[in-house]
């Protein structure tokens, strides 16, 4: 049995064959349960184990171009060093894929719910869940963005421990008119944080409910998140982590089905809750400052306040690095990208400063581990500009491996630089 092969992985533990089968097996148990039933298609699909100390792959499935080779009840190959590795869905080699890093997590519970939010992913796109562009949620790096976001998030952990309907009603009125403050403090929000909330949100939900057996074990899991993501560095590109399950659970409860409509009626989670539940915020100021003490407000705030002095003086640091310093712009035709969503610095007016991040393109690959600018449409990011064009290509805290024929050349600006295309 499943149960009894114990910890799948460790810290440091080599990917054997054993181990990848055991996580196939218990992916394929997590989907067979669910059957279809969450969203009206299978989570089961072929599945890859990368270990990220050598990019050697370990897959469920064959490819369809045959770059794997058979091996027991496993398929195993190598990554080239230009794929991204991370937990993720991938289109390689002609197959679309839940692509795992290998180690995962130890906790069952942690597990089995990264596995069946990836599983998700992978058929996202046949579930035809429309939803906006997603922008760059600049206002959850400010003070009051972080400090509404935050009393929601506790208030949403008070609906979900909730011992009785009226309490539970009463933080959810909590967490749905701190969301509603938000969004009237910043007119994109709603808009911008529902892109978000429809992709990662629903893959959380997905795997909370998936990956956790019983109605306790998915709402430790939620509130689990929520705790967690309440430590991560900004909030931009995590935030949808601890709100999508957290509004899904409660949906859940008021409107079972819920989530069948989302094809057809794509709305942000707290609009499909208040419907649901008929409730109607208080937007009254006094009434906020009330609520807002329920939840730990005055001290949340000092802190907050104490936090923007230092996201002040990073964003004129930022802007000296990407914007009004010399820098070389690559621009992105076919990008593939890989970073970490809890420490990204939203840059007002310019983009989104990623701390680590690694980027392929048509041109080559880029590898970030001190800060690289990515305008909010994608369609460019900036690095600090290297001492010159030649060989090696890196700059402060990042290089550059370029394809044949690509090269870099001067900008239009003194100092900055470019790349130049093969003839």
């Amino acid at each position: 049995m499943l149960g009894a092969v114990g910890p799948v992985s460790a810290d440091g533990a080599e990917l054997s064959d054993v181990a990848a089968e055991a996580i196939f097996e218990e992916a394929q148990m997590l989907c067979q349960a669910d059957n279809g039933q969450l969203w009206g298609a299978s989570l089961c699909g072929p599945m890859m184990l990368v270990d990220r100390s050598n990019r050697r792959v370990t897959a469920s499935h064959a490819d369809a171009q045959g770059n794997l080779q058979a091996r027991g009840k496993v398929f195993v190959g190598q990554l080239p060093p230009d794929a991204i590795i991370a937990n993720t869905a991938v289109d390689w080699s002609g197959t679309r894929w839940t692509q795992l890093l290998w180690p995962l997590p130890q906790d069952e519970g942690r597990r089995r719910t990264l596995l069946a939010h990836e599983m998700f992913h992978r058929l996202q796109p046949t579930l035809a869940i429309a939803a906006p562009a997603e922008g760059g949620n600049e206002h959850l790096d400010t003070l009051e963005g972080r400090y509404w976001l935050q009393l929601e998030w506790r208030a949403l952990a008070a609906a979900l421990s909730a011992t009785g309907p009226g309490a539970q009603r009463n933080a959810m009125n909590d967490a749905l008119a701190f969301r509603a403050e938000r969004y009237r403090r910043s007119p994109a929000a709603a808009q911008e944080e529902a892109a978000l909330e429809l992709n990662e949100g629903l893959a959380e939900y997905t795997g909370v409910l998936v990956g956790n057996p019983t109605p306790s074990a998915r709402i430790e899991a939620t509130l689990h998140d929520l705790r967690a993501h309440a430590g991560d560095r900004s909030f931009v590109r995590s935030f949808a982590y601890a709100t999508g399950p957290a509004y899904g659970l409660l949906l859940d409860q008021v409107s079972p089905g819920w989530h069948r409509d989302l094809g057809l009626h794509a709305r942000d989670l707290g609009t499909l809750l208040a419907g649901h539940t008929r409730i109607s915020p208080s937007t009254d100021e006094s009434a906020l400052r009330t609520a807002a003490a329920r939840h730990g407000g005055p001290a949340l705030h000092s802190r907050e306040v104490q936090r923007e002095q230092q996201r002040l003086a990073l964003l004129e640091r930022n802007r000296a690095r990407f914007v009004t310093g010399p820098v070389l712009r690559l621009d992105l035709r076919n990008m593939r990208i890989q970073f970490d969503p809890s420490n990204m610095q939203p840059l007002p007016g310019n983009g989104t400063v990623y701390p680590t991040m690694q980027l392929s393109d048509v041109w080559g690959t880029l590898t970030v581990t001190d800060g690289a600018l990515m305008q909010n449409d994608w369609k460019a990011v900036f690095v600090q500009a290297p001492a010159s064009g030649n060989l090696p290509l890196q700059g402060s805290g990042w290089r550059l491996s370029l394809g044949p024929g690509w090269t870099l050349v001067p900008g239009a600006r003194r100092g900055d630089y470019v790349l130049l295309a093969p003839p």
